[in-house]
């Protein structure tokens, strides 16, 4: 890394994280940008509904709350902000910006970034005989929402006429860092390795402490959840870049811990889609270079599509989820037959009523590892039950809702738990993606009112994929043993829709040929079977010696469709980092890993 550097520090993962982190990277992280990442897909249609009550609203207000009163400090520093916390109303979040910057006697110059929000085109999307890109099912009658994710030129094009905060709806993720490092180097629509090592700082810093040792595998190396420090990346005008987080906080940044949020939430690493560049990460190279500091190398851009993906919601039924607390003998079978009955009851009211019967049903013992399936083995004398049902009609599930309490009287002695109450009857908010023509969608600019004219390169470009060889995978042999594979590798899950992705990360090159060879993606979806109904697709990333899978319809439609304990995928790769594989004897012995004979 030579010249210049750009210092952006991120200081929201997900609409609901602290507030305290912005003040951090203020005071302390000697920062140039300061960008948010509020929005996922049901924070868009939460966004969406506060907005049908209220023009005003729409937008994120935590962004506003917790900008406003460093204002002056931002100012003073030449701190330039970026955040996709303009949810469906971007015009009204810069309002409420400008009113703080008026109270405070700051004269600040605000951007805005529309076009994101596709609702009021619904009509004629669905005259297209659009389909969802992952099921095939049929375009929703009322969507709640619909917002194609934007690229970051647009952002850029903000930047480049003067201001100082830029507000933004959907656009992807990375593209709050990416935007600024255009703006700042100049970089072109067609400059792909730097789009892509661009897109890469933005992608390991948008889930803030996620990318400084939050949710790390090694958990007991990483000092300090109390005060995590929020992620920095300092990056050069080549691509390259630095990953640090704010100076004297909580946390760790090692080549593993980067190397876990790098393969979250991805698909092919080779081919990751991003608005602005096709991105191909499998080569990618993480070096420690000094404390918390991890220097970022090798990624790739393969040109770009012509198309945004969009995500719409739309309601599709009735939820409702209850929890209650077992303390007893036998206390995993007592809670299924709770289960059964609440639920067989339930059926015979609907039976009664002309109610149909639940469109989905989940039950699951937590405590009891229900979320392991055949791979259980916990035996315990706690647990609590878990149970969560959909419906077409409120009525149905208002009716679930009543008969929870009365198995206190009539059921398993040691129930207990009702400190919620009745569960909440809630819409079932299901996501619908597809693709739009980037040429079809109108992108505006306005700096401050006035509209700033920007270009986006609408047409495909396609350069060669990476011809890196994948590694080999090797047997263990006949003198083989057992370990675990938590001791051979570090793991991150997350999701992607109704999709869960596991990245597996080697400890060492040398162990990868053995975790290749032993995790198949039969043996994945062996090991998942009471969870994944779809196909196990493995991705290789030699640069980092990792592989990555896709669980494909493993997550009973994923988000808030889902009534599964974890609809998110996130304790996939805990689960898979318990599996055992076979290494050889004389490796587990040189290395001091805990070692059994195959059975």
């Amino acid at each position: 890394m030579t010249g210049r550097t750009v210092r952006i520090g991120c200081a929201s993962g997900f609409w609901g994280d602290t507030p305290e982190a912005v003040g951090q990277l203020v005071t302390k992280g000697d920062i140039d940008y300061l960008v948010f990442d509020y929005l996922a897909e049901i924070t868009m249609s939460l966004l969406a509904r506060a907005r049908t009550k209220s023009p005003e609203a729409g937008y994120a207000p935590d962004f506003v709350q917790a900008v406003a009163p460093l204002l002056p400090e931002l100012k003073r520093k030449g701190i330039k902000v970026v955040a996709n916390a303009g949810g469906v109303n971007p015009r009204g979040c810069r309002e409420a910006l400008a009113k703080a910057a008026a109270a405070a006697g700051i004269d600040i110059s605000i951007g805005v970034v529309l076009g994101d929000d596709l609702l009021g085109r619904a009509d004629e999307i669905r005259a297209r005989d659009v389909t969802e890109m992952f099921s095939g099912a049929p375009f929703p009658a009322k969507p709640m929402s619909m917002n194609a994710y934007l690229g970051a030129r647009p952002i850029a094009a903000a930047l480049d006429a003067g201001a100082e905060i830029v507000v933004t709806g959907r656009c992807a993720d990375s593209a709050v860092a990416l935007g600024p490092l255009m703006h700042e180097f100049g970089w072109k629509d067609d400059d792909w390795d730097k789009l892509s090592q661009g897109s890469l700082a933005g992608h390991l810093i948008e889930c803030g402490p996620q990318g400084t040792g939050g949710n790390f595998t090694d958990w007991r190396e990483v000092p300090g959840w109390d005060d995590m420090g929020m992620p920095i990346v300092e990056v050069s005008e080549d691509g390259s870049f630095i990953m640090t987080k704010t100076p004297d906080t909580g946390g760790l940044v090692v080549p593993a811990s980067v190397g876990e949020q790098m393969l979250y939430e991805i698909g092919d690493p080779q081919r990751y889609v991003l608005p602005d560049v096709i991105c191909d990460w499998s080569q990618v190279t993480l070096e420690q270079v000094g404390p918390d500091r991890v220097t970022v190398k090798g990624a790739r851009g393969l040109g770009r599509t012509d198309s945004y993906k969009v995500s719409a919601t739309h309601a599709d039924g009735w939820r409702a989820i209850t929890t209650l607390t077992l303390a007893a003998i036998d206390a995993p079978a007592k809670a299924e037959r709770v289960a059964e009955a609440i639920l067989t009851r339930c059926r015979r009211i609907f039976r009664d009523r002309n109610l149909g019967d639940f469109r989905q049903v989940s039950v699951e013992v937590l405590g009891a590892e229900a979320a392991y399936g055949a791979n259980a083995r916990a035996r315990t004398r706690e647990v609590v039950l878990k149970i969560g049902v959909t419906h077409d009609d409120r009525d149905a599930l208002n009716i679930f809702a009543g008969e929870i309490a009365p198995m206190a009287v009539s059921s398993a002695q040691g129930l207990t738990g009702f400190f919620a109450g009745r569960p909440k009857v809630q819409p079932v908010v299901r996501l619908f993606s597809f693709l739009q023509d980037k040429a079809d969608t109108p992108i505006a600019v306005e700096v401050d009112g006035k509209d700033v004219p920007v270009t986006i390169a609408a047409e495909a470009v396609r350069l060669d994929a990476s011809s890196a060889a994948a590694v080999e995978g090797r047997e263990a042999g006949p003198r083989a043993v057992m370990v675990r594979l938590v001791e051979l590798a570090w793991g991150r899950s997350g999701d992607k829709g109704n999709i869960a992705n596991i990245g597996v990360i080697a400890r060492k090159p040398g162990y990868l040929p053995y975790i290749r060879s032993a995790l198949t993606e039969e043996t994945v979806k062996d090991y998942f079977a009471h969870l994944c109904n779809g196909p196990v697709e493995r991705f290789e990333l030699p640069g980092i010696h990792a592989l990555n899978f896709l669980l494909h319809d493993s997550l009973g439609g994923g988000g808030i469709a889902s009534v599964r304990i974890d609809p998110q995928g996130k304790g996939f790769a805990q689960m898979l980092l318990d599996i055992q594989i076979p290494v050889p004897a004389d490796l587990a012995a040189r290395d001091g890993l805990n070692a059994s004979n195959p059975s």
